[in-house]
């Protein structure tokens, strides 16, 4: 009895530091609305502009309308006006409102194959998952957004049959949904409960920090190849335009070739 009542005691002190936690960073209800990305900033923004066209469509409708039966019934007259001004707002409540973004489900996420496509819809799976994380995970999750929208960049330049977008599509698709709906078949009471030296709370946490930085490890490979471009053209601008004494001093075991951009030019006219 007493070991029941001690466990509940340690399990609400640890709900209200949660919920501290929580108000201190703005509260669970403010962080719903934030995107944490431009990925599923983009798919938001593109729902918003669906709405408003709807909206100014419906409008210009109700203004249609309202003429033609001005012109049949020789005015409308202050009920008609008043008719009108109604529908006006009520196309505005309903547009307003509906419709909605779609939430991507889990098996969407592991049906798309476009790689960059991929990571806006996670984007925006994360964040209707994140109410129901923890801190400490919700706060990973927003910072995972910006390594999202980093390696969409990437994947801009990036064959989707190559390895590497496979390899994102596992990571991105599979592994980091796998993860969060693991942790939510859990039920509440039994996720701040210690089992063999830990919590189902720190092992979300330590997996998603896993997942984190594989994120940021795949988005350096795939930029690793951008970097070396850009390094051997600002040595050949260098070697072109520059100082070649100094350039030629430099190079001196670099490991870097210095390609013959000249040569390439005339072998192609």
């Amino acid at each position: 009895m007493a070991e029941d009542l001690t466990r509940q005691s340690d399990r609400i002190l640890s709900d209200s530091r949660a919920v501290l936690r929580d108000n201190q960073a703005g509260g669970r209800h403010r962080l719903e609305g934030r995107s944490i990305g431009r990925g599923s900033k983009r798919l938001k923004t593109k729902n918003l502009l669906k709405r408003a066209g709807l909206f100014g469509a419906a409008v210009l409708a109700i203004f249609m309308a309202a003429s033609v039966a001005g012109i049949i019934l020789n005015g409308i007259g202050f009920a008609g006006v008043m008719m009108a001004a109604f529908a006006i707002v009520v196309a505005a409540f309903i547009f307003a409102n509906y419709p909605k973004v779609k939430i991507p489900k889990r098996a969407d996420l592991t049906r798309t194959q476009d790689a960059r496509q991929l990571v806006a819809r996670t984007e925006l799976w994360l964040e209707h998952q994140r109410p129901a994380l923890p801190a400490a995970a919700a706060k990973i999750v927003e910072e995972m957004g910006v390594q999202l929208d980093a390696l969409g960049k990437q994947l801009e330049h990036i064959d989707p049959a190559h390895p590497a977008a496979a390899e994102v599509r596992k990571l991105v698709g599979e592994h980091l949904p796998e993860t969060i709906e693991g942790y939510r078949r859990i039920p509440d009471h039994l996720r701040r409960e210690e089992r063999v030296g830990t919590t189902p709370d720190r092992q979300l946490v330590d997996s998603l920090g896993k997942i984190s930085k594989e994120i940021d490890s795949v988005t350096r490979q795939l930029a690793e190849g951008s970097l070396d471009d850009l390094a051997i053209r600002s040595r050949y601008l260098e070697y072109r335009y520059g100082d070649a004494e100094a350039v030629s001093a430099d190079d001196q075991g670099s490991g870097v070739p210095l390609p013959d951009f000249e040569a390439k030019k005339a072998r192609k006219t």
